[in-house]
């Protein structure tokens, strides 16, 4: 048997800086930042309880991210960890004087630093890392000077693998580091080799169908050959002259081999689909386009989103266009090499695709025509009257475009909860300045649009509104006659209008000592935690036993008495499932020894749930029968929300009840004391909905990792696993608050509202403030696919970008049902 390698793995000792409160401090002081671990590895050093230690310091890459590489604090804390080095590599050389065992000592950084202090692009600066191995095994005679050379980090974990005498990672893509084992016998060399390059052929068979003709995987097999002929040569005793020769040989055929395979793994693992890439982007550059050039038909006063689709078909432009993309679509398909999805599909689906975007094309160019057309127009007739911007519309515009910027750096997308916090924050703080206006400054500076405004005839000529990024038009109707006097509230009702937009400031403070979420926060401590500790269940039984009663006082005030029966057997049953499941208390319970799954209560649950929904459902289509019923409809609407609220309070944990209280009081409080005084247009209501729903959706607790999703929600009342009923209460409980406050929304703008246009500029308007943020974000993930974090932050994001797109679509769709319904009534 050969012999293992020295540096054998046993415990591994991980010192870290612990209190990441002094990560995050503003004082720079070399000593203050990593004292945590600096403070006890002298202690660690004399246990030697350990076989590998690593060390891990912040301060250095803390200081170039706030100041740069070129900090002059930066020679401080290059001298601390000179320091530090010393310490340790003096105790592992005392330690090889009394053992005779030689220790490894690795020097290295994940990555570098930009002059800006960043190091997620691919900048030779923020790639080129240093990496130093030092032990005496190494066998370096005085004198002898080597060069730097240049390695790939993913050699690191093949190298250190095979020092350890572990199996090499299957899915690494690094080759061994020769000097450090070049001091071996030439038999051992031999077999690290051959075990790396094993291991890279398997991952290279795996990954590529055509590995045969590889040249490393032919180099492999020549090697493998030749080897056979060396050991066999060795067994018989040859001379050690010819062993040498043959040896050396075959370990230049096992390093060449070991580079091509690593360099084609390399390859295979970064190549993108870049042509679906492109071709998907340009579908939805295409909506986004066509969505922004519909925005003054949409938001006119008849509410008309007029895409021609089918004049284009019938133009040449179309034609030319299709003709090349098919051009096009052959020559990459047939090109050598070529691996992509669309060119996978049947030649039937992937000339839909290009029938698709050749339409799209065409009805871009055709409405853009058409709007500079109306633009020529336009301006030769003076407009009647001009409407003002107010705060709140350069808020809405300034929030989207804010939002929208954010999400091209990762930092932003870890915590792209604070940046909806702030907004909904700023968009209380003015929401105040507004209130204050009118109640004490009348109705000249309330807002100038509102929900009643009257039309004028068809003849009038409208004033067009500018088009915005994310939601851009602010104007419900474009043509009024004035805008409709603002109710200026008394007495009490003042002093409570007033009140209103500190109280939902206050409520969004409470829910955020809830949930801690993001990264940079969420070791901290939270009243979540604290509720779901075993020592703290009877404080949670208590607020889970009156967020419900809350809930109910809430949501049944507009419900029929078989909703409010409903509603309240079906509360009751939802402690009793989490009751059942050991999650709270009876007051009479005393233990959980009568834990279960609570199969039967959650199931009884949601009979009540679906009871209400057919309710509602019927009373809708009641509401179509007969057109001029719409109290049926609204009566309709709010049995579909209560439901769903229902149902979110089943699939809620319990600690997660409160936010679903304070969502429905928010929501009360807005109606009542805001939106209805003011008069705010359909667009503005829109947008602040979406906003709030975007604000609970972090609430909740989610952040734009995969481990936040509550997986458990979509085994509520399931005793298998049962995919689709999973999907959807998974989803559900994940877009919980995002849902909730669109179906506010629809409640809130049938009933409120006399204009019939209303859910048509709220449909079309939310559709337009979900789809900007998503256009640009796959723009944004295409064009850093080779970023540090795509895979761990990017890619995340884009799937819960790709899921609330699909939930957006659902709510349109809800939205459209809706007004169809009010158009015929």
């Amino acid at each position: 048997m050969m012999e293992q390698p020295h540096f054998s793995y046993q415990i591994i000792q991980r010192v870290n800086s612990g209190d990441f409160r002094e990560f995050f401090m503003c004082n720079f002081s070399p000593i203050k930042v990593d004292d945590n671990v600096t403070r006890h590895l002298d202690k660690v050093l004399k246990r030697r309880d350990w076989d590998m230690l690593i060390l891990h310091y912040l301060g250095l890459d803390h200081i170039g991210h706030i100041s740069g590489p070129s900090s002059p604090l930066i020679g401080h804390k290059l001298s601390e960890m000179d320091g530090v080095l010393m310490k340790v590599h003096t105790s592992l050389l005392s330690e090889e004087r009394e053992t005779l065992v030689p220790n490894l000592l690795v020097l290295c950084a994940d990555h570098g630093m930009a002059e800006t202090g960043g190091h997620g692009a691919s900048s030779p600066e923020e790639v080129n890392t240093p990496l130093v191995l030092i032990s005496s095994a190494f066998g370096r005679k005085h004198g002898d000077i080597r060069h730097p050379k240049h390695v790939q980090q993913t050699d690191l974990a093949a190298t250190l693998s095979i020092g350890l005498g572990l199996p090499i990672p299957e899915n690494s893509v690094g080759s061994l580091l020769f000097p450090v084992v070049e001091g071996k016998p030439m038999r051992e060399q031999l077999r690290f080799l051959h075990l790396n390059t094993v291991q890279l052929s398997k991952l290279l068979q795996e990954n590529v169908p055509s590995y045969k003709k590889d040249p490393g995987f032919e180099q492999f097999k020549v090697s493998e050959r030749l080897h056979g002929n060396w050991i066999r040569l060795y067994l018989e005793e040859s001379s050690s002259e010819v062993l040498f020769n043959l040896g050396s040989k075959l370990r230049r055929q096992y390093l060449d081999a070991l580079r091509t395979l690593s360099l084609s793994l390399s390859r295979q693992m970064a190549q993108y689909d870049v042509y679906s890439m492109v071709v998907g982007t340009v579908v939805v550059l295409e909506v986004l386009t066509l969505l922004l050039l519909s925005v003054p038909q949409a938001l006119s006063s008849k509410a008309e989103l007029d895409v021609p689709l089918l004049s284009p078909v019938f133009s040449l432009l179309f034609y030319l266009v299709l003709l090349v993309l098919s051009a096009l679509h052959v020559i990459v398909c047939t090109s050598a090499g070529s691996q992509c999805y669309l060119c996978s599909l049947s030649w039937p689906a992937a000339g839909g695709v290009m029938v698709l975007i050749s339409t799209l094309l065409c009805a871009v160019t055709s409405a853009l025509a058409k709007t500079l057309a109306r633009g020529k127009l336009l301006s030769q007739t003076p407009a009647r009257s001009s409407s003002r911007r107010s705060e709140l519309d350069l808020l809405i515009l300034l929030g989207t475009v804010g939002h929208v910027l954010s999400l091209g750096a990762s930092s932003f997308i870890e915590e792209e909860h604070q940046t909806w916090y702030f907004l909904v924050n700023t968009l209380c703080l003015a929401l105040c300045r507004e209130v204050c206006r009118s109640c004490f400054l009348g109705d000249d500076c309330g807002p100038q649009h509102g929900l009643h405004a009257e039309e004028e005839p068809e003849g009038a000529t409208p004033a067009l509104q500018a088009k915005r990024a994310g939601c851009s038009v602010l104007e419900l109707d474009t043509v009024s006659k004035g805008p409709s006097p603002v109710e200026v509230p008394s007495g009490c009702e003042r002093w409570m209008v007033l009140a209103s937009p500190w109280l939902v400031l206050t409520c969004c403070r409470l829910l955020r000592s809830l949930n801690q979420t993001g990264v940079q926060w969420a070791h901290r401590p939270d009243l979540g935690h604290w509720l779901t500790s075993s020592d703290h269940k009877a404080e949670l039984s208590v607020l889970a036993a009156l967020s419900l009663i809350m809930i109910f006082a809430l949501v049944q005030r507009r419900c029929s008495p078989a909703s409010k029966v409903a509603m309240a057997f079906g509360l009751l049953g939802v402690y009793c499932y989490r009751a059942a499941i050991g999650n709270v208390l009876f007051p009479w319970q005393q233990d959980n020894k009568d834990i279960s799954k609570g199969i039967t209560e959650a199931r009884f649950v949601y009979v009540f749930v679906l009871g209400i929904l057919f309710t509602g459902t019927k009373d809708l289509l009641k509401s179509q029968v007969i057109p001029t019923d719409s109290a049926a409809r609204t009566l309709g609407l709010w049995e579909v929300y209560s439901g769903l609220v229902l149902l979110a309070a089943l699939l809620f944990r319990p600690h997660n009840l409160p936010v679903l209280v304070l969502s429905l009081l928010v929501q009360a409080i807005l109606t009542t004391f805001v939106w209805r005084p003011l008069r705010h247009d359909a667009a503005e209501i829109t947008v602040m909905h979406y906003w709030f729903g975007q604000a609970f959706f972090y609430f909740q607790g989610n952040s734009n990792s995969i481990t936040t999703v509550d997986i458990s929600a979509g085994f509520v009342g399931l005793d298998t696993y049962m995919e689709i009923p999973a999907v959807f209460l998974t989803a559900f409980a994940t877009y919980a608050g995002p849902v909730l406050w669109a179906s506010h929304l629809v409640n809130f703008l049938s009933s409120e509202t006399n204009s019939s246009s209303a859910l048509s500029h709220a449909c079309f308007c939310y559709a337009l403030v979900c789809s900007f943020p998503v256009s640009a974000y796959i723009i944004l993930v295409t064009s850093l696919r080779y970023h540090l974090f795509i895979w761990s932050v990017f890619s995340p994001k884009l799937l819960y970008e790709g899921m609330h797109l699909l939930v957006t679509a659902a709510v349109c769709v809800f939205f459209t049902a809706m007004d169809r319904t009010n158009t015929k009534s």
